[in-house]
């Protein structure tokens, strides 16, 4: 696994790190909406059984209220509070209110509300013990959520995950994808987590989450049952796939996906290359592998790397092995658009958002067990892909997934496929 993030390969990342107070903000809306929803439902469980006369029950839900705006420690966010029609009278005679203890009327800005969505938002998600947090939020008595509230609300986080594993792909094309291994530690379990991720890029320049499974070591064989998951589910094979070059993806991809080309992440390559170095060479060699990996084209790529091999090779000929092998896989990306080559050179549109991802594991000192270690990282990646930007070069996506050849990130031809317009914008031919 990458340990260290590569400076250079760090513009992706710099351009990518999302604003944890936004990740925050976007977390506590949901988190909150989810809980003023069960409080809703809780109560009309709980008088499912009065009716008046005729029958008709006397406490029924009332759609949701106008936009309101509640100011957290994390931003403002805007809510449609569910509401309930109370008709009960009490002796007397006096109507019957429903009103949320986890956000009264008029309530505009709550400290409290601030202070405990985001530790609710973690605990839940990591180990469903949301007492401390309800107790700080509602008080010693924390009647708004029942743990039986609680209980439902974290099986429809879990119901989410279940569908997204089994959504059909029918149709859904994905120019690139990117594929990482990361591990978690789990506080119950001796061995640690490793999440298959993979994240693709849409012709549309969207990126979107595709996967999110346990796997063993990142083992061919787990990637193998992720890969022939997809396609049975409607996945076409992508262009390309970017990876560490040490995963067992490789020998899945050329099984289930023999026609997509493989890219290497440089980030990754760096580091192993580096790592058989001297300290004291690794500056110098750091420049010479950045050299190489921000050449302007393949033959100043390869003319960088024949000089490194001359300098190293006589006493440092692991580093010049670790450096060669598999190249062409390092390269691929000259056979894309330039526009794309920061997209494609590194696995940084994973390691990015999961920052974020190991930022919270790290809060919650690990996930209590398996289950929840990935429904943590998808739910975290699912709420942050609603920041993910698009693909620099969008227009030209739909090119690639045609075939358009392209030599040094110029496009040489034009697929038989597609016709242009005058905005040279990629159209469907007739």
């Amino acid at each position: 696994m990458l340990k260290v993030v590569e400076s250079g390969a760090g513009r992706e990342a710099g351009e990518q790190l999302f604003e944890l107070d936004e990740i925050a903000r976007i977390g506590a809306r949901r988190m909150l909406m989810a809980a003023l929803k069960t409080e809703a439902d809780d109560y009309v469980e709980r008088h499912r059984e009065e009716r008046d006369e005729t029958g008709r029950a006397l406490v029924v839900h009332n759609g949701r209220s106008q936009g309101r705006k509640l100011t957290l420690g994390t931003g403002t966010v805007e809510l449609r509070v569910p509401r309930v029609n109370d008709r009960r009278r009490d002796e007397h005679g006096q109507r019957q209110r429903f009103s949320s203890r986890i956000l009264p009327p008029y309530m505009r800005r709550s400290p409290k509300v601030a202070e405990v969505l985001p530790i609710l938002y973690l605990r839940g998600l990591s180990t469903g013990d949301f007492r401390p947090a309800l107790e700080g939020l509602l008080g010693e008595d924390a009647a708004g959520l029942s743990p039986t509230n609680i209980t439902r609300l974290t099986a429809c986080w879990e119901k989410e995950y279940t569908a997204f594993g089994r959504r059909d792909l029918t149709g859904r094309e994905y120019v690139y994808v990117w594929v990482d291994g990361v591990h978690f530690n789990i506080r119950l379990e001796d061995d640690r987590l490793c999440t298959l991720v993979m994240i693709g890029a849409r012709p549309n320049g969207e990126k979107e989450l595709l996967a999110v499974e346990d796997g063993y070591r990142e083992s061919a064989e787990s990637w193998k049952t992720l890969l022939r998951e997809l396609k049975r589910r409607g996945l076409a094979a992508p262009v390309v796939a970017v990876g560490d070059g040490a995963l067992g993806f490789w020998a899945a991809t050329r099984e289930v996906w023999p026609e997509t080309r493989e890219q290497a992440c440089w980030c990754h390559k760096l580091v192993n290359v580096l790592d058989k170095l001297p300290r004291r060479l690794q500056p110098r060699a750091k420049r010479a592998l950045q050299e190489m990996m921000y050449a302007e084209c393949r033959t100043d790529c390869e003319a960088a790397r024949s000089r490194f091999e001359a300098e190293y090779q006589a006493k440092y000929p692991r580093a010049v092995e670790s450096l060669t092998a598999n190249w062409e896989r390092l390269v691929t990306f000259f056979d894309f658009p330039a526009e794309h080559w920061k997209h494609l050179r590194t696995t940084n549109v994973i390691e990015s958002p999961f920052a974020t991802v190991r930022l919270r594991e790290r809060a919650t000192r690990g996930a209590g067990s398996r289950t929840k270690g990935l429904l943590m990282a998808f739910k975290l990646l699912d709420m942050a892909q609603l920041r993910w930007r698009r693909l620099d070069g969008a227009q030209l996506l739909p090119l690639v997934r045609a075939g358009a050849k392209f030599v040094d990130g110029v496009r040489q031809d034009r697929p038989k496929n597609y016709t242009h317009s005058s905005d040279d914008q990629p159209r469907e031919a007739a």
